[in-house]
Parts: C-alpha cells; sequence; structure tokens
C-alpha cells in the first residue's frame, strides 16, 4: 500500500454555505477518482451524509452510510471517550479513560446502549438493502468535518477489517495536525480547509443545522451513477467568463443596463474601495444614464447630509457657490478625498448643467443628498440656523437643548459618545429626541409660507435634526461594540432613505421618485449573503430589499490589482498606495482568471455561471484605511456573490482616485513592491 506524501487542501480556511457546497468542493478535489469502477464512497452518519452523496454524485460512484456512534463519558456525555463503529469496532482514549475513571464496566454500557442505536440506524437507513461490499476497493470514506478525528479513527479501523485496496479520508474542514496523523493511516487524505486556530467543525459552515434520519434515508435512496456533472470540464472562471458581458471602463452596454435596472425605485451602486477612480468614473456614467433615460431624480450618497446639501442647492442652481469646486468644499471632514475629487466634481458639474436644461423645459430636477451620521455638530448648527430664519424662539430652544454637547466635549463627537457611555459627562439623548419632536410638531406652521422651496427647506431642517438625534445615539453605542454602532449607520442610512422617498414622492412628476445611492459595498451588499450576518449585522443593502423588495437593485464593483487612494490610519493623509493581487479564493480572483479586463455578470439569471458565483468565497473590502501588510485580517471577509448583489462589475487593473488638493506624497506614490519577498 503506498501512503500519501502530503495533504491535499484547497485553502487554509474557508466558509461554506452548507453541507452541500461542501461536498461539491471536495468533489472537485477529488476528480482523480471520477469514473473508475473500483471506487465506493462511504459517508459517516448522519452529517457527512450529504457531504458524501455529492462526492458520489459528482464520482459517478457508489454510496452507503457508514455508522459510527461517539461514546459518552458517564454524566458527561457531549465529551467523547472513544467511538463506535459499524461492525462493532470500538476505539478509545486510554488517557481520557483513566482521567475520567471510567471503569470498564461503565464503557461496556456506554457501548451497549450507542451498539444498539447503531444498529437501529443502519437497519433504518439502508431500509433492507445489504450493505455495500468494499473488499478490495478504494473506500472515499467522508464526513462534515474533524475536530479530535475519533470517529473518524474508529471508522478507519472497522473498515480495515473488510479488506479494502485503499482508504481515502475527504473532509471539508479540519485542523491540520489531524489531517497529518491520518496522512499516516491511510492512502490519501483531503482536506478542503485546515482552518488555523480551529474551534469547532461548524464554525467553516453558514448553515450547520442536523441532518435527519429522513434526509439521510432520502439521499441514500438516490442514484449517484449515471447523474449528469453540469460543471465537469469547466472551471468556475471559463462558467464565469462565458456569461460575462463586456462593461468597457466599468459601463455595461444600455440594454443590459436597461434589463438590470427594470423599473426598480432604489438602485445602490457600490464600491470595493473608498479611492479607486474607474469605481467612482463607472458609477458616475451609469448614474447619468439613469437620470437621462430612467428618470432617476436624486443621488443619496454615503456622505453627511449638510456638506451633501450644499452640493444639492449648487445643482439645483441655489445657494452661493459658483463651481462645481466650491459647492464640495463643505467635505472638510476626514476623508475628504472621498468627495473632493476630480470625478466628483466632474459629475457634479454636469448635474447642474443637467438641471438647469430640466428648469428651461419645465421638467423635474435632480438632486444630490446625503445619508451619513457623522455631522453631530453641523447638523445642530443648520438646525439652529434654519429656525433663527422662521422661528426666532424655536431657534433659542434649540441652542439651549443643544448647549448640553458644548458642555459635555465641544465640537467633538466620539468625545461626548465616550464620556456619556462611561458616566464621564452627561448624555443629551434627551435633548435631541425633543428638538426632533417638536420641529416635526411645529411641520405646519413653518409651512404657512407654503411652496416647493420652503417644504425642501423644511425636510432639510428636519433632516438635520433626526441626524442629531441618530449621531447621538451613534457616538454612545460606539463604545458597546462594533456591530451595534455599524447597524446604528446603516439603520440611519436607510431611514434618511426612506424619508427621501416619501418627500420626492410629494413633488409633482410623471413618475413616483427613483433614487441611485452610492455608498461601500460593504454598505450596499446584503449582510445576509456575508459572515458579518452572524453576528447581527445588517447593511442598507439587505434593508432596501426588505423594504422596496423586486424594486430595489444591488450593484457591486471590484478589482485584481492597481493603486488607491486611502490613507495608512485614521485622519490620516491621503496617499497612493499600491493594491496587492487579490488573495487566492476570494471572488476577486475568479473574476480576474477570466482573463477579461472589464465586465458585468449577473447573478440571478439562473446560468450555470450564476451556480458558481454561490460559492462562498472571500471577498475584499479597502475602506478609507488600507493596510497591506495585514490584507486578509484587515480587508477580506467570506461572502457569498450570488445573494450578495444582483450584479458584480469587475475592473481587472484600477487606479488611484485624484484629490481635488493632492498632496506631494500622493503625488509621488507609494514605491512598488514585490511582495511577498520584497526584492
Amino acid at each position: 500500500m503506498t501512503r500519501s506524501i502530503g495533504i491535499r487542501r484547497q485553502q487554509p480556511r474557508r466558509v461554506f454555505k452548507d453541507r452541500r457546497e461542501a461536498g461539491q468542493v471536495l468533489a472537485g478535489l477529488l476528480q482523480a477518482y471520477r469514473g473508475r469502477p473500483d471506487v465506493i464512497v462511504l459517508g459517516l452518519a448522519r452529517g457527512g451524509i450529504p457531504v458524501a452523496y455529492e462526492v458520489a454524485s459528482s464520482l459517478g460512484a457508489p454510496l452507503d452510510a457508514f455508522i459510527v456512534r461517539k461514546l459518552g463519558a458517564p454524566g458527561h456525555e457531549e465529551f467523547a471517550v472513544g467511538a463506535l463503529a459499524s461492525g462493532g469496532h470500538i476505539v478509545v482514549n486510554d488517557d481520557v479513560l483513566r482521567g475520567l475513571r471510567v471503569t470498564p464496566q461503565q464503557l461496556r454500557e456506554v457501548a451497549e446502549r450507542e451498539g444498539r442505536e447503531l444498529v437501529r440506524r443502519e437497519a433504518e437507513y439502508r431500509e433492507g438493502r445489504p450493505p455495500v461490499q468494499v473488499t478490495g476497493k478504494t473506500v472515499i470514506l467522508v464526513d462534515d468535518g474533524l475536530a479530535t478525528g475519533s470517529s473518524m479513527l474508529a471508522a478507519v479501523q472497522a473498515l480495515r477489517e473488510s479488506e479494502p485496496a485503499e482508504i481515502v479520508i475527504a473532509v471539508p474542514a479540519a485542523p491540520e495536525s489531524t489531517c497529518r496523523e491520518f496522512a499516516g493511516l491511510v492512502d490519501d487524505v483531503v482536506c478542503a480547509s485546515m482552518p488555523t486556530p480551529f474551534l469547532a467543525v461548524g464554525e467553516s459552515f453558514w448553515d450547520f443545522s442536523q441532518v435527519t434520519d429522513d434526509e439521510v434515508r432520502e439521499l441514500l435512496s438516490r442514484p449517484t451513477i449515471g447523474r449528469p456533472v453540469p460543471l465537469a470540464g469547466q472551471s468556475a472562471a471559463d462558467l464565469v467568463a462565458h456569461a460575462a458581458i463586456n462593461a468597457p471602463a466599468g459601463v455595461p452596454p444600455r440594454e443590459v443596463l436597461d434589463d438590470l435596472i427594470g423599473d426598480a425605485r432604489v438602485v445602490l451602486i457600490g464600491e470595493s474601495s473608498h479611492g479607486t477612480h474607474e469605481f467612482y468614473e463607472a458609477r458616475a456614467e451609469i448614474t447619468k444614464w439613469l437620470i437621462e433615460e430612467k428618470g432617476f431624480n436624486a443621488v443619496a450618497a454615503e456622505a453627511d447630509w449638510p456638506d451633501a446639501y450644499r452640493v444639492n442647492r449648487y445643482v439645483q442652481g441655489l445657494g452661493n457657490d459658483a463651481t462645481a469646486e466650491e459647492a464640495l468644499r463643505g467635505f472638510e471632514r476626514f476623508p475628504a478625498w472621498m468627495w473632493r475629487n476630480t470625478v466628483v466634481r466632474d459629475f457634479v458639474g454636469w448635474l447642474r448643467w443637467h438641471n438647469s436644461r430640466c428648469a428651461a423645459d419645465g421638467r423635474r430636477q435632480t438632486g444630490f443628498y446625503g445619508l451619513d451620521l457623522y455631522s453631530l455638530h453641523r447638523s445642530m448648527q443648520e438646525v439652529i440656523a434654519y429656525l433663527d430664519t422662521i422661528d426666532p424662539k424655536a431657534a433659542a430652544r434649540a441652542r439651549t437643548r443643544y448647549a448640553c454637547f458644548d458642555h459635555s466635549t465641544g465640537d467633538d463627537g466620539q468625545a461626548y459618545g465616550y464620556a456619556a457611555a462611561f458616566g464621564a459627562g452627561e448624555s443629551c439623548e434627551r435633548e435631541a429626541v425633543e428638538q426632533l419632536v417638536e420641529m416635526q410638531r411645529d411641520a405646519s406652521v413653518y409651512l404657512a409660507d407654503d411652496g416647493e422651496l420652503a417644504e425642501d427647506e423644511l425636510f432639510y431642517a428636519q433632516q438635520n435634526a433626526a441626524t442629531v438625534r441618530n449621531a447621538e445615539a451613534y457616538y454612545r453605542g460606539m463604545f458597546s461594540g462594533r456591530v451595534t454602532s455599524w447597524n446604528m449607520r446603516d439603520k440611519h442610512m436607510a431611514e434618511t432613505l426612506d424619508a427621501l422617498v416619501t418627500h420626492l414622492d410629494k413633488h409633482p412628476g410623471p413618475q413616483p421618485a427613483r433614487i441611485v445611492v452610492w455608498a461601500h459595498n460593504s454598505h450596499v451588499g446584503d449582510a445576509r449573503a456575508t459572515e458579518v450576518s452572524a453576528d447581527g449585522q445588517l447593511t442598507i443593502g439587505q434593508l432596501a430589499r426588505e423594504q422596496y423588495g423586486e424594486q430595489s437593485r444591488l450593484i457591486g464593483f471590484s478589482t485584481f490589482s492597481g493603486t488607491v487612494t486611502a490613507a495608512s490610519d485614521w485622519g490620516g493623509i491621503a496617499e497612493r498606495k499600491v493594491v496587492r493581487p487579490a488573495l487566492v479564493g476570494s471572488i476577486e480572483e475568479l473574476l480576474h482568471e477570466t482573463g477579461k479586463p472589464a465586465f458585468l455578470v449577473p447573478m440571478h439569471d439562473g446560468s450555470p455561471a450564476a451556480k458558481a458565483l454561490e460559492v462562498v468565497r472571500l471577498g475584499r473590502a479597502i475602506g478609507v484605511i488600507y493596510r497591506p501588510e495585514t490584507e486578509r485580517q484587515s480587508h477580506y471577509f467570506h461572502v457569498r456573490p450570488s445573494d450578495q448583489f444582483d450584479a458584480m462589475i469587475h475592473i481587472d487593473e484600477t487606479r488611484a482616485l485624484e484629490p481635488l488638493e493632492p498632496t506631494s506624497g500622493w503625488i509621488a506614490g507609494e514605491t512598488p513592491e514585490t511582495y511577498p519577498t520584497g526584492l
């Protein structure tokens, strides 16, 4: 018998959607056994059966159950002291038995009880069918994962008594040490993933629900020989390449966009970094088409409400700014380059020109709005400024309420949140809520001077008051945990989007409000299709799908390599950094392997490519900070692309977004490095 030299694996860590996907991945690693008449697949019941079924179906091999029962310590049944396998073979851990002082009589009683259950399951699962004969065969033993490996060891030792020609172990996830131990015991070991540190088998699955007896019976009754294998002979990259639609510079053909958008009222367009020129430019071009051809009448950006509203006044021919660059000067908070850059400047200039034509023709104009909530103090100032012009007494009350924040921390929202959260300063929650309630209550009075402009200015002021309330809660919540503050922020953005839809629907026009949202992929994508959903994290993309259903569309962007504008630390200067090639096992790597420079891939067209995109992969997210030295930990998380977006646009090589005020360091750029050697 020839021992395998090493362990075959796909990648050190990956997360599977469920056992079925894990089986499909394993099948891909076991294709050398496909079509061999001597191969038999045995799944360890129950959890290994759904995995084994996918393997057997792909290889065209017979499938049967191999039953192993854990021997739990008396009084501590969840703690295994050994295992019992089909044929009555027992494996025990002598050290554990001695440590727990388990007597031979106690072990015998546990083994007899589990033996009865083993016999019952064998009879129930096979429903009268005899066991598959393994003598002289190559047997692939499949489970849904290994931890200590006691169950698999019992299976191997029991199986040896039937004298198979070869024994192969195949599992989706296991510690590397366990895989290496088995590599010395059997002929081949295939571990699709070996996480470090290894916590539990279930940590490698999004869905690790218990397999029922009915599921086992049903899978064992299905044929596995002669089934068509749709993906055989074609890699996932080949399938995606076949479905890809060329999108020069990231802009798909108009007929493709028209089919994708349909009658959607809310279209969210992402970016996988806050500093990539092509993402901003392609998004701007798509948005122009949405405005001109599909009647979209608002752009809502991941930007602060008062800063964006200054731009809104400019694009609608109002305010005091003479140029687009002046209108963008309200964006002073880090990272200013997100909005003070050449692409946004040019888009804002175009939007003013477009609106001037609409005004001349009596058509509805398109506004520019912010969704974010960082503008605690700016929004307070805007509330007071509005009330000063319409109700000085109400303005005085607002000053008194908002003075609470000045007493606490001056002009620093984060310092306010820290002091309020830990009792070092007073909470201003009541004052923020009271001010919002008063503005909502007196809205009819403020609209006595009726007109669309007056209604817009009231809406602007009310949203500033809502921002103060939500920002106050956000800054307090940011010290309660990352998920808490993230959810507060995305809920605020979703609420602002809903309020904007409602407000714009009041304006006269031939159709309801239609809004395009600009934000990062990590906000635009549906959180339920990412690993963060396990922590309860939400996104505006998820909330939009829940609110608008089929009238929403989520579009993501990705790139493989290039340069990006980002800082090294929060509040740092904008640098032009080299983006390292995407990691193995990422969606970016898969899209790169198509060999196409720029394309769109639809997610829900039912094609084989869409099936390939159901596989859980790594996804890269570069925000305003980029730390290449900790790339995996800082910038990747697991995603299921087919459910995260309705479509993705991939631009294989991209360049850094150009700030309106580039520093000498940005102009010089980062010296390219030959990662990982640095030579």
